[in-house]
């Protein structure tokens, strides 16, 4: 019999949200061309001191968050010409959110997370308010760093299908559910390339665009045999999740280590996933590996699953 420990498993997270749009503004005043950063306005209708309706304010805080990939859609056909030398109705870009809710767009996650002027993409003033429609898009899934312990719990409803005349109750089994809890030592910066445990807490606050996330739940990770056979070496069991976040939680003591704890029930399937043989890469006509176009290391190819 092998022990596996758990310090070898870890959870991939991967973006995504629940179908909704938000609807905005970028107004003239509210592009800062030096800073690279702008803002997107809503309509309020609270009147103001001269009885006008149409009153502007920027988002509800938490509505996008830094690394989120959204795309932005003229809504009245107009050029989106707040970015320098960008003339069509539609562009998807990685964003970076600080804390006044001003917005910095990047052309990769990685500097999206990062921040800062260096690598974002340059603005320009634009000659009139320009309405657009925001979505979220989902992206690859990353790494989700410094967790400590994570649990995942499969319910199965019964029904009670007893008769009258029966001496002992019967009942049939009918729908799956699941639910767990993610912890982790809490951290808001750090490398670029994973997804931060603070994203979980943003995730529960966020409004309108929804709390979803793909997650994978990893058992066995490929490298890691503590079973000796090399055949098995390579070998991956992982659950994947759709989940929505229902309730995060950080957990503050003087003399231990800040903790936050996110919980979440599943949306879709939930279904333990075995990957015993190696990934088989997909190859074009002339042998070429199909690259994928947000990360050029990430190749498209085949996995053998049960």
């Amino acid at each position: 019999m092998t022990v596996y420990l758990g310090s070898q498993g870890q959870i991939e997270l991967r973006r995504v949200f629940n179908s909704g749009t938000i609807v905005a503004t970028i107004n003239t005043g509210s592009v800062n061309v030096a800073g690279k950063r702008f803002s997107f306005s809503k309509t309020n209708q609270s009147v103001d001191a001269k009885g006008n309706l149409n009153k502007f304010t920027d988002l509800d805080h938490g509505q996008l968050l830094t690394g989120d990939e959204i795309e932005i859609t003229s809504r009245d056909g107009s050029g989106l010409d707040f970015i320098n030398g960008y003339t069509d109705t539609s562009v998807k870009k990685f964003i970076y959110v600080d804390e006044l809710d001003g917005i910095r767009l990047y052309n990769s996650f990685a500097h999206a997370v990062t921040g800062g002027i260096a690598n974002s993409i340059a603005l320009a003033a634009p000659g009139n308010a320009i309405p657009v429609e925001i979505s979220v898009s989902s992206k690859g899934p990353k790494l989700l760093a410094q967790v400590n312990s994570y649990e995942i719990n499969t319910e199965r409803e019964t029904v009670d299908t007893t008769g009258l005349s029966d001496e002992f109750r019967t009942r049939v089994n009918t729908l799956i559910s699941g639910s767990g809890r993610i912890s982790a030592f809490w951290e808001y910066t750090g490398n670029a390339t994973e997804e931060l445990p603070m994203y979980l807490y943003e995730l529960a606050h966020r409004t309108q665009v929804g709390s979803n996330f793909i997650g994978r739940f990893f058992l066995k990770k490929a490298g890691y045999n503590p079973s000796g056979v090399a055949d098995r070496s390579n070998d991956e069991i992982f659950w994947r999740v759709e989940g929505i976040i229902t309730a995060a939680a950080i957990q503050f003591a003087v003399d231990n280590t800040v903790q936050i704890t996110a919980d979440f029930v599943t949306t879709g399937e939930l279904r333990l996933r075995v990957e015993t043989e190696p990934q088989i890469n997909l190859l074009q006509e002339d042998s070429g590996e199909l690259n994928l176009d947000q990360d050029d290391a990430a190749k498209l190819g085949l996995q053998q699953l049960t």
